[in-house]
């Protein structure tokens, strides 16, 4: 998966409005309470005469998305890692009410028992699921997606977590009835709840659909559970139902696309949003994201150079950035982002950005500097996830084990994301003590079950798969995945993870290709160089895999805590 993608887009969320902010910067625990009768934007529309009138006026389109609650939505396991679960099952399970601790006061026994009461909802709906599953791989996944809900719901939300950097253009317009001030407030739970009561009334605002249908989007990616994309989609598309151009929407549009890794259809809209509004820092930040992850760099550089001579700020810096270290300038990457820290004022702002300048230190091998980002990064929010789970990184390439992994464990259990949890198993792994195997494989399986989710809810999890699978599963898989994946974009993580999926599934001949066009740009990334040198090795060219391999060493020898210890065997073969 990419470092740095639209999933983990800057924030911005104290320059937010109604109508093209994310709705907040801090989620709280737990989310906005549904009703019975919601339908799949998660709103249960008015029973009175007057409602029942503007919601046929409306007249938007029959959608079969699942239906969910904003705070418990149902894990859904699939057969295997490439198919998704049937959606018929989808509605099981009454919505549960959660309380919201950072929008009211709860009492701890409280609080504790709406917790155990979503997790225990969600786990039995993953059970019933996983019984209509007949196959063999059913129960197996059942039960890893079930431990997966219990992590989404139990564990804490990512607060503090990257947030989409956006500001709304001076055209757009304020939602009647939603207050700004609870929007700009960094409670995106009690703002969604705000708005859900907001459009119940007033179903025909087209720019609190818009809004809501961001949160949604924001509150997926913050979790880590993409089953909120559903109810995004449908908002999104009752705002352009009613307003068909309006900006902000196709601007969310363009975001949500994104998140499910849609990158074509997301610089789609994204032109879209730019036609009705050349400025709008949504659009135009997505437009760059859309144009990396489809691999079309020189686009993405001149998108950058527009989208900075329009928008200039932490957003469009950081993407810059990334464009530049993509194509081997990592001195321009760490001078925009240290120009963008100065610009900093909000703590999503400032964390966001050191983190971004740990990982770029961390890259390039220089750890005690990236220490020092990440625990700035850590004293503007102390439970920045992506800080978090860069420390741990470095604790690992330090040596640290058993910090590293404590560290990781806390990620994973409020973040349970493909990255966190292969890098967790491998700590596991590394460290060799007793259970530590089954631990490891733990990790694994959740993985498996995660990508199943993406897969029931529209994501493409394609790039997830292949990385995880080369090295921790079917390579059968891994291959397919890969080859999917690459039929779709052409970008150096596509093409290193279709070469090392080669690799591992024996031909090497066919990868090299791959993994020499992966390090082509001069992207500076140890895990490409190594897999490179790995794969040149295989094919005879051992002056040239020497060559990587100690490149991938220099670079940053504690790249990865299995990859680095290959390396240096594979090294000390090929002298």
């Amino acid at each position: 998966m990419s470092p740095r993608t639209n999933d983990n887009a800057t924030p911005d969320a104290d320059k937010a409005t109604p109508d093209e902010s994310t709705v907040g910067a801090m989620p709280a625990e737990n989310t906005a309470e549904a009703t019975p009768a919601e339908d799949a934007t998660g709103i249960a529309p008015r029973e009175d005469a007057e409602a029942d009138t503007d919601t046929e006026d409306v007249d938007t389109e029959d959608t079969e998305v699942p239906v969910h609650d904003t705070s418990a939505s149902e894990a859904t396991p699939a057969e295997d890692t490439s198919q998704a679960a049937s959606g018929k099952d989808s509605t099981e399970g009454a919505p549960t009410a959660a309380s919201d601790r950072n929008s009211a006061p709860v009492g701890a026994d409280e609080d504790t028992a709406g917790v155990a009461e979503v997790a225990d909802e969600r786990v039995a709906a993953v059970r019933r699921l996983s019984q209509s599953q007949r196959r063999w791989r059913a129960t197996q996944l059942g039960f890893c997606a079930a431990a997966l809900a219990v992590a989404m719901t139990a564990g804490a939300v990512v607060l503090g977590a990257l947030r989409d950097g956006t500001t709304t253009p001076a055209v757009a317009a304020v939602s009647n009835g939603v207050s700004p001030q609870l929007l700009a407030s960094g409670d995106l739970d009690a703002s969604i709840l705000s708005l859900q009561a907001h459009l119940r009334t007033q179903p025909k605002d087209f720019s609190g659909w818009a809004t809501l249908g961001l949160a949604y989007v924001e509150q997926a990616r913050t979790k880590g559970d993409p089953s909120r994309y559903p109810q995004a989609q449908e908002a999104l598309n009752r705002s352009l139902k009613l307003r068909p151009d309006y900006d902000p929407a196709l601007a969310g549009r363009a975001a949500l696309a994104a998140a499910r890794h849609e990158f074509a259809d997301a610089l789609k809209y994204a032109d879209l949003a730019l036609k009705q509004n050349p400025y709008s820092e949504r659009a135009l930040s997505s437009r760059i994201d859309a144009l990396v992850e489809l691999g079309r760099y020189d686009e993405a550089s001149k998108a950058a150079d527009l989208a900075d001579s329009r928008r200039p700020g932490v957003p469009v810096f950081t993407r810059y950035a990334y464009v530049h270290e993509l194509r081997g300038d990592v001195s321009t990457a760490r001078r925009v982002l240290r120009q963008a820290l100065t610009t900093a004022t909000s703590r999503g702002d400032i964390s966001y950005v050191t983190t971004a300048l740990g990982q770029l230190a961390w890259s390039q091998g220089e750890y005690h500097s990236a220490l020092t980002y990440y625990a700035r990064a850590l004293a503007a929010d102390d439970s920045y996830l992506p800080a978090l789970e860069g420390r741990a990184r470095t604790q690992a390439a330090l040596g640290d084990r058993a910090a590293a992994i404590k560290g990781m464990e806390q990620v994973v259990q409020r973040y349970p994301l493909p990255q966190p949890l292969v890098e967790l198993g491998e700590l596991y792994e590394a460290r060799g003590g007793a259970g530590d195997a089954q631990k490891a494989r733990d990790q694994y399986t959740l993985v498996n079950a995660w990508i199943s989710l993406a897969h029931a809810y529209g994501v493409n999890a394609d790039l997830d798969t292949a990385l995880a699978a080369a090295d921790h599963g079917d390579h059968k898989a891994a291959l397919q995945a890969a080859r999917a994946e690459w039929a779709r974009r052409h970008t150096v993580h596509t093409a290193d993870a279709l070469g090392w999926a080669l690799h591992v599934s024996g031909h090497d001949a066919q990868a090299l290709p791959y993994a020499r066009r992966a390090t082509a740009t001069g992207y500076r990334n140890a895990s490409f160089l190594y897999h490179l040198g790995v794969i040149e090795q295989a094919t005879g060219h051992a002056d040239k895999a020497r060559t990587a391999l100690k490149a991938a060493l220099d670079l940053n020898p504690g790249f990865s805590p299995l990859g680095a210890a290959k390396a240096r065997t594979a090294l000390k073969a090929a002298q």
